[in-house]
């Protein structure tokens, strides 16, 4: 009796069960459509199957039993889980709309026209614009296409002036100072010479001082008041057995050396009160004038198309050395300061020659962006030049393709360079290029291009 009274009341559940089963569905129908109602049918069949496993009285110690439970259990809950998905309703973009417009009959008289399905606006597409990330490599051909190309007029203008100009204070000199044996006058400059960029803006006039080697000798810098290497001094010799007066230029001489102070304020004289300027810059289609509050011998000439500096330098050439006449500031008047300006540009070529290198381009890229940088003015020619030399020795791939590594590695080495504030002369390790500079100068120089080795951007930009 009590078995049966278990077994009826479970009966009474499962069909009060099956009751509410029954009514879901059929109301499911109206509030979900067919394809809802079906999802959910099945949904609710392997549910009821699950409860009706769990009520049920498992046959204890019969293993097959159990295994076809187990496996009928794993089958419907694979079934819920593979019933697809009811589709979504189509969400309003209006809520004020209602969900139903009820058809309105058309009124007398009005031809029914048949319904257009607009198409739903589209999205314009936007097309993305490819990332602007250029490798350093490209922002240096980029930077040198741009910004240190020297335009074409004057490119040729410049040196045509300065040639011009060279002419005629040639023939001032040799019919001025006919008992002066000064060589022929000739240009130098690193847009000459292929190293040069921003500008032709600048020429030095070179002005050969010819002397007997029998009358004269080099000190070294060592030996001079200066201790510096750099500057060499030019002795008068043998003056007994040829007493002065003997060679021409002992007119310059101060202390039995040939003072290069003296033959500079001369020639200074010269080219303020002798030489008619106006009249050679009215031939020459320029106006041209002296500096007079330059140390050097300095020219400014204008023309419509360009401006040029010209500046003069006296120049010695003996025992293998090129001095120039541009002693250091102060009291000491009989310095010639050694050069190696024409070695550099001569090795530098070379070594291009030699191996198809672009040290050259890298020297225009780096002259450009120093004179740019008014912190790094003092940087651009001769340093950065003996940086490269150096790095030639240990760095044997210069092709255009490793020009941007090859920059980078100049910043670095110029970085070392100045932390030490030596840099030695690639032809005189005794030269110090770096002599000259404050202490304030070199520090805001490392700092400037220390920051431009993990920012190199910051050189390339436009000043």
């Amino acid at each position: 009796m009590a078995e049966f009274t278990r077994q009826r009341g479970k009966r009474q559940e499962d069909g009060g069960l099956g009751s509410v089963l029954d009514l879901l569905l059929a109301n499911a129908r109206l509030v979900l459509g067919v394809s809802g109602a079906a999802v959910l049918a099945v949904a609710t069949l392997a549910v009821k199957r699950l409860i009706d496993r769990a009520t049920s009285p498992r046959d204890e110690g019969d293993p097959k039993a159990e295994q076809k439970t187990l496996e009928e259990s794993w089958q419907d809950l694979a079934l819920i889980k593979a019933t697809p998905k009811p589709p979504k309703k189509q969400r309003r973009e209006d809520l004020s709309e209602p969900l139903l417009s009820p058809a309105r009959p058309p009124a007398p008289g009005e031809a029914c026209k048949p319904k257009v399905c607009s198409a739903p606006p589209q999205t314009p597409r936007v097309e993305s614009s490819p990332l602007c990330c250029l490798t350093l490599q490209e922002k240096l051909l980029s930077h040198y296409s741009s910004q240190l190309a020297v335009p074409e007029v004057q490119a040729s203008l410049a040196p045509q002036l300065a040639r011009s100009i060279c002419a005629q204070l040639q023939n001032f000199l040799r019919s001025k100072c006919p008992e002066l044996p000064f060589g022929s006058l000739f240009l130098s400059s690193p847009l000459l010479d292929g190293l040069g960029a921003l500008a032709a803006d600048h020429v030095n006039l070179m002005l050969p001082v010819v002397l007997d080697a029998a009358l004269w000798s080099l000190i070294p810098g060592e030996d001079t008041v200066v201790r510096n290497p750099q500057y060499w001094m030019i002795k008068r010799t043998d003056l007994e057995y040829f007493p002065r007066g003997r060679s021409p230029w002992d007119r310059f001489i101060v202390g039995r050396y040939l003072s290069s102070n003296a033959l500079n304020e001369t020639l200074r004289k010269m080219l303020v009160a002798s030489i008619n300027w106006p009249a050679i810059g009215s031939l020459l289609g320029c106006v041209i004038h002296p500096v007079m509050a330059s140390q050097e011998l300095k020219l400014e000439v204008k023309h419509d198309r360009v401006e040029l500096s010209i500046t003069l330098f006296p120049v010695v050439e003996m025992e293998d050395k090129v001095l120039l006449a541009a002693p250091p500031e102060g009291l000491v008047e009989n310095l010639w300061l050694e050069s190696f300006y024409r070695a550099e540009v001569s090795k530098v070529k070379e070594l291009d020659a030699s191996d198809s290198g672009a040290r050259q381009h890298c020297l225009r890229i780096l002259n450009g962006i120093c004179k740019s940088h008014p912190a790094l003015r003092k940087l651009s020619g001769s340093p950065l030049t003996h940086v490269v030399l150096h790095l030639s020795a240990t760095s044997s791939d210069w092709a255009e393709e490793s020009l941007a590594d090859r920059f980078q590695q100049v910043l670095e080495e110029l970085v070392s360079y100045l932390e030490e504030g030596v840099l030695p002369s690639y032809f005189n390790h005794k030269i110090n290029l770096f002599c000259e500079l404050l202490e304030e100068e070199i520090d805001e120089m490392g700092f400037m291009v220390y920051r431009a080795i993990s920012e190199p951007e910051l050189l390339l930009k436009e000043k």
